[in-house]
């Protein structure tokens, strides 16, 4: 077998169809490279417990724990069973439940004084920390003749316990089993750093490294390996990004330089307000690249609120006033109309050229989305073909077939991360040449994160808040324990009102039949009540109701949803800036780009499901005006559960990069590259994108200076079958947002 083809291996080849099938459906591996590429999350040792008082809520865990008591409950008048078995480490608790004809078994083994492994997920049952039904594998030496036990304490026999992510159909301990079966291939790992990189910083083989993660004798075999594969992971995607890189500086472009006295200087001269230090400096960092025969690609981010949109305004002007046309792409209709409405206000006369009453040195600024009337959406492709229109701003209907540009020469991608690959790289193919890309962003990336994921675009940063916003206070209400605390919620709102400002409600879900789960009809079992998922998330229509009926009786509310007719969506946020409605009840919709400053308050409702991120963008749509914002988190999650910890973080910072650090933080490092925008498994295994700053940054400098020496790694295969390998082809698109 050569050397390629030992990780390629199948896995059903080595471990059987069954087991292959779920690691292949629940872990997604399939190959014995990815089962060797599996890592242990962590190791535990064989005579410790672990704590069991800061185990995370919802999540699937392995414990090593022993058993402190355990007795059969009887219910239903004797007809039911009910095996509750508590577990301890010295210190806190955890109960495990088990139902009906599970309970022979465990009620067996799981002896006072036993010790073993546990696997399940942690739920909340009656205000104490629970597993129902958790796998188990027996630890005990005396436990030896129990049936699969000596095989077991046999296979843990080292110091070091393997533990590693797993699911419910598939424990820690069966994966290390697997990994037993393939880890002899391991030697046949093919090494991505080139040798003098590797004996420069005395790093470990890759054979070696995989060995040693998998089946450490000591903790300095782990931290050894954990080393040498963290340079492999950061080493592979910078490289990745330094050929992207090095490929963009080959491309021509048409360099962009406004006309002196042109459009962009008459917009500049009737603002009515001076730009900040920040726009300033980062429009000049932008300008400079739009003067350059390649093309730009440049990330902006910045703050809610701290002026995107009039720089990226001011880029699309430069490059209109250079001859050519520019886009801005944006994730839903109603930003995009929001767009088109507030840049056409900010230009006056100066967006109606060509019509009466335009400036002479004004351009058109169409709007283009997928459910515009077929007159105007013609006019609308009729404008940009001819170049009568400098400025389109649309949605994904920019990409079609037949949209097309008299000479498009920037594209500016609003809220990159709602796009998939293939959008953007079809909006810009639509240039007679590559034209420039800004992408903008308003969720603050740490610079560990920008160097990982947009290493291939340059990064300016808006930090600056503009004049005139103001600051916004945040809480957490808990409205499971305190539901004073709501009641108190919807009087703020109606002072707010009262006050002559207005209010947003956001809800999770919008609630009609087509995404309402259908409902189990009867009554639950004992065990389906101790294991049941929560309720569905709240719903605009059910909430929007309630409250015109209860608390908020007498103000004017209304709802905003994705599944409105455009017509009608745009009609409600009309009314909504024109201060015509109180009450606006949202879905995320409202979550970029919406612009009301007289909306000073907004109550999240179910705030635990929206992530930390998408939290901070929400809010920032209150306090857009003089007056103070209010931002109101509402929760039924559990005071210890991840979720209230992550709104206190909220509530305790208006700090976007803070913010986006803990967010990180809280979620597994594989979803950093995006994988529900790439559609694959992230390649981040090991290497912690907040924590490994260090590493990141010189593996960024050894990786531009290989591929300086070497773009086509022509003298390094092992490297080239790495990229080949660990960043599949989809993976290398996402990246590629250049």
């Amino acid at each position: 077998m050569d050397r390629v083809s030992a990780f390629e291996e199948p896995l059903k080849k080595l471990l059987g169809g069954p087991t292959a099938k779920v690691m292949a459906d629940h872990l997604d591996l399939h190959t014995v490279g990815d089962l060797l590429h599996h890592y242990p999350r962590r190791y535990e040792e064989r005579g410790r417990l672990t704590a069991l008082t800061d185990l995370p809520l919802d999540e699937h865990v392995t414990v090593v724990a022993q058993v402190a008591d355990a007795r059969v409950l009887t219910f239903n008048g004797g007809r039911g069973r009910r095996l509750e078995v508590t577990l301890t480490d010295g210190h806190g608790r955890l109960q495990l439940v088990f139902f009906g004809h599970g309970v022979h078994k465990p009620h067996k083994d799981l002896l006072p004084g036993r010790r073993a492994m546990f696997a399940g997920k942690v739920s909340v049952f009656n205000r104490k920390m629970q597993l129902a039904h958790p796998t188990y594998q027996l630890l005990d030496a005396d436990s030896a003749d129990d049936a699969g036990a000596t095989e077991a304490v046999d296979a843990f026999a080292g110091k070091l316990l393997p533990i590693y992510p797993a699911c419910k159909q598939l424990d820690s301990w069966r994966i290390a089993k697997a990994v037993d079966a393939v880890l002899p291939s391991a030697r046949e790992a093919v090494d991505p750093l080139p040798e003098a990189l590797r004996e420069g910083r005395g790093f470990t083989s890759l054979p070696e490294a995989l060995l040693k993660i998998h089946r450490p004798a000591t903790k300095a075999d782990v931290a050894a390996a954990r080393d040498r594969l963290k340079w492999d992971e950061a080493f592979v995607l910078q490289v990745a990004l330094a050929r992207r890189r090095y490929a963009d500086t080959q491309l021509p472009a048409v360099a962009r330089r406004p006309a002196p006295g042109g459009l962009l200087d008459a917009f500049d001269a009737k603002l009515p307000f001076t730009l900040t230090d920040g726009q300033q400096k980062v429009s000049k960092e932008i300008f400079d690249d739009l003067a350059t025969e390649h093309p730009m690609h440049r990330l902006l981010q910045g703050e809610v609120g701290s002026g995107k949109t009039m720089v990226a305004l001011r880029a699309m002007l430069a490059v209109v006033d250079a001859g050519g046309q520019a886009a801005m792409l944006a994730p839903t209709e109603v930003l995009a109309q929001q767009h088109h409405r507030s840049i056409t206000e900010m230009m006056g006369e100066l967006a109606e050229g060509g019509m009466l009453g335009g400036s002479d040195q004004g351009t058109k600024v169409v709007l283009l989305t997928g459910s515009m009337g077929t007159a105007t959406r013609r006019q609308a492709l009729l404008d940009l073909v001819t170049g009568e229109a400098g400025i389109v701003i649309g949605t994904h209907a920019l990409i079609e077939d037949k949209v097309k540009f008299h000479d498009l020469g920037l594209v500016v991608v609003d809220e990159q991360h709602r796009f998939g690959v293939e959008q953007r790289d079809a909006l810009r193919s639509k240039g007679k040449q590559p034209p420039h890309l800004l992408v903008m962003t308003a969720t603050p990336i740490p610079r560990t994160v920008a160097m990982t994921v947009f290493g291939d675009l340059e990064t300016s940063v808006l930090d600056q808040l503009p004049a005139g916003r103001s600051p916004i206070a945040s809480h957490v209400v808990p409205a499971k324990d305190k539901p004073h605390f709501l009641s108190r919620a919807w009087e703020r709102v109606r002072e707010e009102v009262e006050n002559g400002h207005q209010a947003y409600v956001v809800c999770p879900r919008i609630g009609d039949d087509e995404d309402d789960p259908g409902k189990k009809k009867g009554k639950k079992t004992a065990e389906e009540e101790a294991t049941a998922d929560k309720r569905p998330p709240l719903a605009v229509l059910e909430i929007a109701g309630q409250l015109a009926e209860g608390p908020l009786n007498g103000l004017r509310v209304e709802v905003l949803h994705g599944r409105m007719q455009p017509d009608d969506k745009d009609d409600v946020m009309r009314r909504f800036a024109a201060g015509d409605v109180d009450v606006l009840v949202a879905t995320t919709v409202i979550e970029v780009g919406v612009n009301v400053p007289n909306a000073t308050a907004m109550v999240i409702m179910d705030a635990d499901r929206f992530g930390v991120s998408q939290l901070h963008q929400l809010r920032g749509r209150v306090g857009r005006g003089s007056a103070p914002g209010l931002c109101l988190l509402v929760t039924e999650a559990h005071e210890a559960s991840p979720a209230r910890a992550r709104l206190s973080a909220v509530a305790a910072t208006l700090d976007g990069f803070e913010l986006s650090r803990i967010d990180l933080e809280q979620r597994r490092e594989g979803d950093v590259l995006g994988q529900a925008q790439s559609g694959v498994r992230s390649s981040l295994r090991v290497l912690n994108v907040i924590d490994d700053e260090e590493v990141i940054a010189a593996a960024r400098q050894e990786a531009v200076a290989v591929v300086a020496d070497d773009p086509g790694l022509e003298h390094l295969p092992e490297l080239r079958t790495a990229l080949d390998a660990l960043l599949d082809k989809e993976r290398e698109e996402y990246l590629d947002k250049g």
